[in-house]
């Protein structure tokens, strides 16, 4: 059990929130073609990219407790 915070746990939190809003920020100007598509084929994209962000993320929370990618 850790007793002592770490710097990668706020720098981890501050790293999370802007790669998120940049990943949003792509999602809203890509919207601009998504949504020239079929409505069941922007359904699709949407729900691949509102899920795909959370593959690294396991890693990423990994890291910021433990200090290892893995």
């Amino acid at each position: 059990m850790r007793r002592e915070p770490t710097w990668r746990i706020p720098v981890g939190i501050l790293a999370l929130v802007l790669a998120l809003s940049a990943y949003a920020l792509i999602v809203a100007w890509a919207s601009q073609w998504i949504g020239q598509v079929h409505v069941l084929l922007q359904t699709a994209i949407y729900l691949v990219l509102g899920v795909i962000w959370l593959f690294p993320l396991k890693r990423f929370l990994i890291w910021m407790e433990t200090g290892r990618w893995g």
